[in-house]
């Protein structure tokens, strides 16, 4: 089981923990949420927890817990810049559909 990341999205993720000054990485979970069922949600990690499943690329570690993994085992977090877009791009092999928006997927 694990969850990666792209050279590009790790370099991103350490410049915003550089610039905010404090943090141990990221915690990339899923919520119920959306007209697919489930939405991720990515938030920083200033203090660790004894349930955290923790995965690195890159010099970056990734959170996540036990619950969250089974949704996300084998994905990998991108940041991409296409045109005046950019933004993370989760390419989560285990997603069976996703909404029209982008916004939520279900596995």
């Amino acid at each position: 089981m694990a969850i990666t990341l792209s050279e590009s999205a790790a370099r991103h993720i350490e410049n915003f923990i550089a610039k905010r000054g404090k943090g141990l990485g990221i915690r990339l979970g899923v919520k119920t949420s959306g007209c697919s069922g489930m939405a991720y949600k990515l938030e920083f990690v200033d203090a660790s927890s004894d349930d955290d499943v923790v995965f690195e690329s890159y010099g970056v570690k990734v959170y996540t817990d036990a619950k969250s993994l089974a949704y996300l085992d084998g994905t990998e977090l991108d940041y991409t810049k296409e045109g005046l877009n950019e933004g993370f791009k989760f390419n989560n092999p285990n997603v069976k559909n996703e909404c029209g928006c982008g916004e939520s997927f279900n596995v």
